[in-house]
């Protein structure tokens, strides 16, 4: 084997060591988020305020057997779904411990607040993500009360390059002193891939951006990587097969 060759095989073996441990920590990463169930629901209808104090009373329960409450929103403008529901996981082997298992079936009182609450759903969907630590997730939902939600189909070979386009985003709105969002992963259920969600202290707050200098944008946005803030919309879509966008508020 020629010198060259030899040179040309222990640079391979580097890049091809290099991306197994990306690889590793990639995983070891995913494995440390907390898991949630991300529940999508159109109250059927003239029965919205019920549903609302269903989940309120879910909220209840959950405290009792010793669950972690569901954070709930509720939809302003965008998608069809009225209630958006992050409850709370951690892992499959916490929730889905045998005594947790009883202690949230304690028999007729679930039957009867099944009872209830079917009748007032006309749509559901449930999709389980791994996300961020449920205390960054609290603290922000404690402070704000207003929401961005948007939620993607990735387009076939390209959920790490649209993850990677979140991330990007976050560093745009970090460098501009903006909320960054929570990223949400799928790991079973419905088809969305990514959500994210955006938490601001109000209205006034999410549209703050609006009075952004074009010159701050713009040395933001190609510092986060972009080519351009205007760049940013239509590179995304080179990504994804398709995008929901929704407005929510608080249920407190």
């Amino acid at each position: 084997m020629t010198p060259v060759c030899r040179k040309l095989n222990s640079v391979l073996f580097a890049m091809a060591v290099a991306a197994a441990l990306m690889f590793c920590g990639s995983a070891t990463a995913q494995e440390q988020k907390y898991l949630y169930r991300a529940t999508l629901l159109q109250a059927a209808p003239g029965r919205l305020l019920e549903l609302i104090a269903l989940c309120k009373s879910k909220a209840d329960r959950d405290i009792k057997v010793g669950d972690q409450p569901s954070l709930v929103i509720r939809h302003s403008q965008g998608d069809h779904w009225d209630l958006l529901l992050l409850t709370p996981m951690e892992s499959y082997s916490e929730y889905y411990q045998p005594g947790r298992i009883l202690a949230r079936d304690p028999g007729e009182g679930a039957e009867r607040w099944l009872t209830k609450f079917l009748p007032t759903i006309a749509w559901r969907e449930d999709v389980l993500v791994y996300g961020p630590p449920l205390v960054d997730l609290q603290k922000a939902f404690a402070a704000g009360t207003f929401y961005h939600v948007e939620m993607m189909e990735a387009l076939p070979g390209r959920l790490s390059d649209l993850r990677r386009e979140r991330e990007m985003e976050n560093a745009y709105s970090k460098e501009l002193k903006r909320p960054e969002n929570f990223i949400f992963m799928r790991d079973q259920g419905a088809v969305w891939d990514i959500f994210t969600i955006g938490v601001y202290r109000d209205l006034k707050h999410y549209a703050e951006s609006v009075d952004i200098p074009v010159k701050l944008q713009e040395e933001a946005a190609k510092k986060a990587g972009f080519d351009s803030a205007s760049a940013i919309g239509p590179f995304l879509r080179t990504l994804i097969r398709s995008h929901h966008d929704t407005l929510a508020v608080a249920v407190k």
